[in-house]
């Protein structure tokens, strides 16, 4: 569980459910208006199937489990184990490491390392796997695209409900109902609510989370990468570490210089 994102979450909701609450007195039901929820609701959605392809749409899922549940290796237990596994390399040789490949959990480095152990040329190993990070940031914008398409047409499809029920209230002011008035009023004023919480309270703090924990990500395989090429080029493992340590923060680097 990313514990940022449910903090975030709760806070959100918190403020929001705590103002509702004030300003009606408890009575919530005010806030809730079904030609809102289908105008901005549905609406924003049918943009995500008109703008993305079906097999994009499919993966949706998978970018919210993303959103709360984040399994990336941190970068400071991926320098503990390229410092391991430069050491037994350089001291037993490449082979060596075929017995430390159950340590290693994270696929992209685990089909590199199995490259460099079967002796494939370092220029083809670069190529692959820089051709799996060009894949991986083309499915990351896929899902970072989809929060930025609501994140655009939402607040218009609020923009478009209150059109519309000002267009309600307007043609119903020669029965001079305030019943009927209020109730086109309301949701004139909902769907513009409606819109703006789905824009920055939902998809786009949504959105900006995915593209940082794929720029994390992509600089996780880099320093994947240049960890497996130092290594099998049989660089002395000091350089291999001052080369995965360029990748990680001063403050995150300092601690682990007084830890080795």
């Amino acid at each position: 569980m990313d514990k940022a994102s449910l903090i975030g979450v709760l806070i959100g909701l918190a403020a929001c459910g705590f103002v509702a609450f004030e300003v009606s007195h408890g009575h919530f039901e005010m806030f809730f208006s079904m030609e809102g929820v289908l105008m901005v609701g549905v609406g924003s959605i049918s943009v995500t199937f008109i703008a993305m392809p079906m097999e994009k749409i499919k993966q949706i899922p998978g970018y919210m489990k993303k959103f709360f549940f984040y399994k990336g290796v941190p970068m400071t237990t991926l320098v503990t184990l390229i410092s391991r596994l430069s050491e037994r390399a350089r001291r037993d040789g490449i082979l060596a490491l075929e017995s430390e490949m159950q340590n290693v959990t994270d696929p992209f480095m685990a089909q590199g390392l199995k490259m460099a152990i079967d002796g494939v040329d370092p220029g083809n190993i670069e190529q692959l796997m820089r051709m799996e990070i060009v894949a991986m940031q083309d499915r990351h914008k896929a899902g970072k695209k989809f929060f930025d398409l609501l994140k655009l047409y939402g607040p218009g499809y609020g923009l478009v409900g209150t059109l519309v029920g000002q267009v309600g209230m307007f043609g119903k002011l020669a029965d001079a109902d305030i019943g009927a008035l209020g109730k086109a009023l309301a949701i004139a004023v909902v769907a513009t609510l409606y819109g703006a919480l789905l824009a920055n309270a939902i998809a786009g703090p949504i959105g900006d989370k995915l593209a940082t924990r794929s720029s994390e990500e992509m600089l996780n395989r880099e320093m994947m990468l240049q960890a497996i090429l130092s290594i099998q080029a049989g660089d002395n493992p000091r350089v291999t570490q001052s080369k995965v340590l360029a990748f990680i923060p001063a403050a995150s680097r300092s601690k682990l210089n007084l830890a080795a």
